[in-house]
């Protein structure tokens, strides 16, 4: 395997582990480097490739699991974790994820084949990346000054439903499930970060889940030929994801939503331009 062909799973890699979590949808990026795997020669093809997305996928999801491992095992009741809490009767249990869980995975097993069919085109993520923008907008402009909640332990059954909802709108690509469920809990009360931490630990379930579906179905394709490639995106994909969640958790309370929505539509802009004019 030659050098070019492992920089471009490392440019791969670093693309998920950016932008996976944050609200700028990991989709519409892909779009833009997409040409990067249908160059590849002799190996990747349309499946091998479709396999590598989501082998680096999980290394963002291991960045997740490593950032918030302390709240894992609480939620697992594994050991005996302290931390913070200065009412330990008021936490996020794990009844709240999977509350916040059920309306996109049934939605989206319902609707799976319809979405992959009809839904996964340049023309519906560069709508749902302006429509996620102006959800985001909305959310920093009428959600509440003061948030009351700034804890995802402050959550309420409602909430994690009510956010759950709104996560389903992640179902159309480009719409990004970090931006709708972000936008979500801040409309609902909840400061930017608890929202952002809410998004995370929901997030490790369900992509897990869809991920090892994916990878037994397609266990075919991990031949001696293509695991370097799969290693090395899987390994970018996880230090840039571990890398940039923890500066985005920080950041997000100060710089809040506009910045990324704003980027989102820039970024939609751009690749009409590309492909269209």
């Amino acid at each position: 395997m030659d050098m070019l062909t492992l920089l471009k799973a490392i440019i791969l890699g670093v693309v998920e582990g950016l932008t996976e979590f944050a609200p700028v949808s990991s989709t519409g990026h892909m779009i833009i480097v997409d040409d990067l795997w249908l160059k590849s020669k002799v190996f990747l093809t349309e499946p091998v490739a479709n396999t590598f997305k989501v082998v680096i996928q999980l290394g963002s999801i291991l960045a997740v699991v490593i950032i918030f491992w302390r709240r894992f095992l609480e939620l697992l009741h594994i050991g005996h974790v302290k931390r913070d809490n200065p009412n330990p009767a008021k936490r996020l249990k794990l009844t709240h994820v999977i509350v916040g869980l059920i309306p996109a995975g049934v939605l989206g097993l319902l609707f799976e084949d319809y979405i992959d069919e009809y839904l996964f085109s340049t023309e519906t993520v560069l709508i749902g990346l302006v429509l996620g923008a102006i959800l985001m907008i909305a959310a920093d402009r009428f959600g509440p000054k003061h948030p009351p909640i700034d804890s995802v332990d402050g959550i309420t059954y409602r909430q994690a439903l009510t956010i759950g909802l709104i996560q389903c709108m992640a179902l159309w690509p480009g719409f990004s499930r970090s931006g709708s469920t972000i936008s979500g809990g801040v409309l609902l009360g909840l400061s930017h970060r608890a929202a952002a931490d809410f998004t995370f630990i929901m997030a490790v379930p369900i992509m897990c889940g869809a991920s090892l579906l994916s990878l037994i179905k397609n266990w075919e394709y991990f031949t001696p030929e293509v695991m370097p490639f799969f290693i090395v995106g899987f390994i970018a994909a996880f230090i840039v994801a571990l890398v940039s969640i923890k500066f985005f958790l920080k950041l997000i309370n100060r710089i809040k939503l506009v910045p990324f929505a704003i980027y989102r539509i820039v970024l939609a802009t751009i690749i009409f331009l590309v492909i269209y004019l």
